[in-house]
């Protein structure tokens, strides 16, 4: 499958959690084989946890899958840039890529705020992809937060989340 397949279904994920009404961001983890290991979308409200961002529980959910808490030559599809906390579980699984839709510059830790994968302090560097899927993966944010501020969709309303 392509990389915009597997965004697409990250994308399926982020759309369960607009309509949870949590922040819409969705995260699959595949293998090595192009298998899908685990899929999760935000849940940071229902679970009253601070750390239910969708990568955190697909990492959770692929540790239980494989028994393992590192998760070498796996890849994380997610629709937006991981934040600081989610790129260090990431660097701690070993998570060998991270493919991103959408940039966040307000938290991004993948490239647009910190560039935390590129560290090479870490004894781990992921391999990182930005764009896939970007503007759909936008839109989605943009939508889920005009709503909730109830703000029209015009073109005055600033394009950032």
């Amino acid at each position: 499958m392509s990389h915009e397949a597997y965004m697409q279904q990250a994308i399926a994920e982020a759309r369960k959690a607009f309509e949870e009404d949590e922040v819409p961001v969705g995260a699959i983890l595949i293998d090595a084989d192009g298998g899908i290991v685990a899929a999760a979308h935000n849940q940071v409200i229902r679970l009253c946890d601070i750390s239910a961002h969708a990568e955190v529980l697909a990492l959770r959910k692929a540790g239980q899958a494989v028994k393992n808490y590192r998760l070498p030559h796996t890849s994380l599809y997610v629709t937006i840039e991981p934040c600081v906390m989610c790129m260090g579980a990431l660097v701690h699984a070993r998570v060998q890529r991270i493919v991103y839709g959408a940039s966040d510059p307000k938290w991004g830790a993948a490239g647009s705020l910190y560039r935390i994968g590129e560290d090479n302090r870490m004894n781990h560097q992921p391999e990182i992809i930005a764009g896939v899927c970007e503007e759909t993966c936008k839109q989605l944010m943009l939508d889920f937060f005009r709503v909730r501020r109830n703000m029209p969709s015009s073109p005055g309303v600033p394009d950032e989340f």
